[in-house]
C-alpha cells in the first residue's frame, strides 16, 4: 500500500498524527465516517484517507469537523489547525523539484521524524551512511546518461538526508549491510577506501550500528533491501520501506510489519557483532583498498 496517495512536501508523520487525532474525536462522538465526510461535502474515503494520513488536510475541512466533533474551546481547536499548518509545511528536500520522486518524498518525512532506523543493504552502503564521493559514483551508475548537474544535485539530497544523524535527538540508526556491498567496486579503489574508513569511524557512534552478514551466513528472508522505521509517538505505527526502480512500497499493516521486525531480529542475530564487524571492514581495507 501506498502511505500518502499524494504529497506536497508537508511531514507525512505529522499527516498521519493529526489524522489520528481526528479519529480519536470522531469516535468519542460516535459519528460515523459517512457523516462526518458530508459535513465537508466529502465522502466516507475522504475521511478514511484523512484519518490515515495519506492526504494533505485543508484548515477549512477541519474546522468544520472540529466543529461537527464539538469542539468548541478555542485554544483546542487553535492547537488542532495549527497541526494541519505545521503538517502543510514543504520539507527541505522540495527545493530539488523533479529530482527528488513524488514516491520519496513520504519517506524523507517520515525518515526526518523517525527515532529508529533499522536497514539491511545487500549490494551497496546504506545512503545515510554513503561519503559524498561514493554517492556520486552510486547515483552516476544509476543514471548514466544524465547530466553532471543533475548528478550532482541528487547528490546534494543524499547529503542534506545525512545532516538528521548529527542533529540534536537524532535517530538511531541500525544498518545491517551484506559483506559483498564492501567488495563491489563502486567508483575506484580510493572511493572505496574513504568509504570504508568513514564506515569505520560512524560505527563508533553511540547513536550507530553497523553490522556485517559474512559471506559465510545465509539471510534469512531478507532477499531485497528494506527499512524500518519506528517512531517515538504512540499514534504512529511502524512502516516498512521497501524500494523498486520506479517507486516504492510502503507496509503499514501490523501483521505485516510484524514480518519485517522478525526478519530484522533475525539479520541482526544472523550478522556479525559490531566488534566483528569493524574487524570484517577492517579485513576488506587491508585486502583490497
Amino acid at each position: 500500500m501506498a502511505i500518502a496517495e499524494s504529497s506536497d512536501g508537508g511531514s507525512t508523520a505529522q499527516r498521519m498524527m493529526l489524522g489520528s487525532q481526528l479519529r480519536k474525536l470522531r469516535e468519542s462522538k460516535n459519528i460515523s465516517r459517512g457523516d462526518a465526510g458530508k459535513k465537508i461535502r466529502g465522502s466516507e474515503s475522504k475521511i478514511s484517507r484523512m484519518e490515515l494520513g495519506r492526504v494533505s488536510l485543508k484548515e477549512i475541512d477541519v474546522e468544520d469537523l472540529l466543529t461537527l466533533y464539538d469542539i468548541t474551546d478555542e485554544n483546542e481547536r487553535d492547537d488542532v489547525l495549527q497541526m494541519v499548518r505545521d503538517s502543510n509545511q514543504p520539507g527541505w528536500w522540495i527545493r530539488f523539484g523533479e529530482l527528488v520522486p513524488k514516491w520519496f518524498h513520504n519517506y524523507v518525512g517520515l525518515e526526518e521524524s523517525a527515532s529508529r532506523i533499522q536497514t539491511f543493504e545487500l549490494q551497496f552502503v546504506p545512503g545515510l551512511l554513503q561519503t559524498e564521493s561514493y554517492a556520486k559514483a552510486v547515483i552516476a551508475r544509476g543514471i548514466p546518461d544524465s547530466p553532471q548537474e543533475e548528478i550532482n544535485r541528487r547528490v546534494t539530497v543524499r547529503m542534506q538526508r545525512q545532516r538528521l544523524l548529527s542533529r540534536p535527538r537524532s535517530p538511531r540508526l541500525w544498518a545491517v549491510i551484506d559483506e559483498s556491498a564492501l567488495y563491489h567496486l563502486v567508483g575506484n579503489e580510493a572511493v572505496m577506501h574513504e568509504q570504508l574508513e568513514y564506515l569505520l569511524e560512524v560505527s563508533q557512534s553511540p547513536t550507530i550500528a553497523v553490522q556485517i552478514v559474512p559471506f559465510k551466513r545465509a539471510t534469512t528472508g531478507a532477499e531485497v533491501p528494506f527499512s524500518l522505521l519506528r517512531f517515538a509517538e504512540r499514534e504512529l505505527q511502524d512502516v516498512v520501506y521497501i524500494e523498486y526502480p520506479t517507486g516504492a512500497l510502503y507496509l503499514d499493516k501490523p501483521a505485516e510489519v510484524e514480518l519485517y521486525v522478525k526478519v530484522t531480529h533475525r539479520l541482526t542475530a544472523e550478522a556479525a557483532t559490531p566488534e566483528e564487524s569493524r574487524e570484517i571492514i577492517q579485513e576488506a581495507l587491508k585486502k583490497h583498498y
